[in-house]
Parts: structure tokens; C-alpha cells; sequence
């Protein structure tokens, strides 16, 4: 839950705390418009608190990666599909077409942030399982692409990256290149940033939640 949502979850709950002791502690000449009105507010506000506080129950917090299992299931109540939509909003594939995983944050809870150098590393045979592709995206803090003068807005399995001598890959993501480590370099803005990572036709570690995502660690 970003902090807006959580400012805003705030907000409406003291709203609707409000209405409900106004409505049943004090004295008030009801009229069918102030009624519908009241009622309006304090059920789309319960529907929305309600729906912050279980996408934060259902959300996997795993080095500062969050991500949702079951997104996109066809047997999805309204309720959970409400709970998915506060932290995956758009359109989502089931997890056996595709997992998701975004990150504001490094593994250390501190906001990404391009004044810094990070990497992520993935040790020899750990990059994330899948039977299709798999990729992380940049995004700015409105979540928009970067513009950066490789014009590179995500790197993947696809895009050539270099491997350490010992087989493990590591990827560099900050706002100037890294001498020598261009092919793994991950453009990031002058401010704070967004990380996605989506794996297409997941392998079985992912779905059965053993697979964990490494850190994005700041570089000193």
C-alpha cells in the first residue's frame, strides 16, 4: 500500500467514523436526501478501507518485492479482485500465464532513489524461472517511462546481459552508466523510481511460492 493509499484509507475511515457517530449519537432531523447521501459515502468508504486493509493482508513481502498470487483467477470474488486492483491496477493474467513484482523500495525499506547506485544480483542458476521470459521495468514515480539515451526501459533474458565468471548475473540500476557493466545497466531517473518484475509461463518454483526475488541493494 503506497502512502498515498494509505493517507486517503485514513481519510475516508475517519469520514465514515464520523458520519456513524453523528448518525447514531446526536439528535438530527433525517431527510431522504441527507440519508441516501450519508449512506453513499459511508459504503463506498467502508468498500474502499476494506479493500486497502485486505490487499495489505493478502499482499507476499518478500526484500522489499511486493507481489499478489492467485491475480487474474476467473473464480475471483469481487471483493479479492477489489483487494488485487489497489496494488496491481490494469489488467492481469492468471499466475500461470504471468507473476508480477514491484518494488519502491531497496531490500534495506529505504525509497529507490536515482541520487544512488543499486544492483541486484541473482546468483548462478537463480534467475527468475519461467518457460516464456522474464523482465524488469523502470518507471519514474508517476510510473512512466524513463528516458535515458540507450532509450532502454527494462532489461530481461532477452537483452544480452553479461554474466559474472561465476555464472551469477548482476544488474546495475542508477542514473549514469556503469563503466564496464553497460550491457547490464538498467536506466533509472534523477529521482525516486518504480521497479516491475513480470515472469510470462512461470516455472513451478514461483508458483508454489519458492522462489524469492533478491534484494535491490544500494551500492556504496
Amino acid at each position: 500500500m503506497s502512502r498515498i493509499s494509505t493517507y486517503l484509507a485514513t481519510l475516508v475511515g475517519a469520514v465514515c467514523i464520523y458520519f456513524l457517530i453523528r448518525l447514531f449519537f446526536f439528535t438530527q432531523t433525517r431527510i431522504v436526501r441527507n440519508d441516501v447521501v450519508q449512506g453513499f459515502l459511508i459504503g463506498w468508504g467502508l468498500a474502499f478501507v476494506s479493500a486497502q486493509i485486505y490487499a495489505n493482508l493478502k499482499a507476499v513481502k518478500v526484500n522489499g518485492w511486493i507481489t499478489m498470487f492467485g491475480l487474474g483467477e476467473p473464480s475471483n470474488g469481487m471483493f479479492l479482485r477489489a483487494a488485487h486492483a489497489q496494488l496491481f491496477p490494469g489488467p492481469v493474467n492468471t499466475p500461470q500465464e504471468a507473476m508480477y513484482w514491484w518494488t519502491n523500495k531497496d531490500g534495506s525499506r529505504h525509497a529507490l532513489r536515482g541520487v544512488h547506485y543499486y544492483i541486484m544480483h541473482f546468483p548462478p542458476g537463480q534467475l527468475p524461472p519461467n518457460h516464456a521470459f522474464w523482465s524488469i521495468t523502470m518507471g519514474d514515480a508517476r510510473n512512466h517511462f524513463v528516458a535515458n539515451p540507450l532509450n532502454r526501459y527494462s532489461v530481461s533474458d532477452r537483452s544480452g546481459l553479461a554474466q559474472n565468471p561465476d555464472g551469477s548475473v548482476d544488474i546495475y540500476i542508477q542514473n549514469t552508466a556503469p563503466a564496464g557493466h553497460e550491457s547490464n545497466w538498467l536506466p533509472a531517473p534523477s529521482g525516486n523510481f518504480i521497479l516491475w518484475l513480470r515472469v510470462y509461463i512461470p516455472g513451478e518454483a514461483i508458483l508454489q511460492g519458492k522462489y524469492t526475488v533478491p534484494p535491490v541493494v544500494e551500492r556504496k
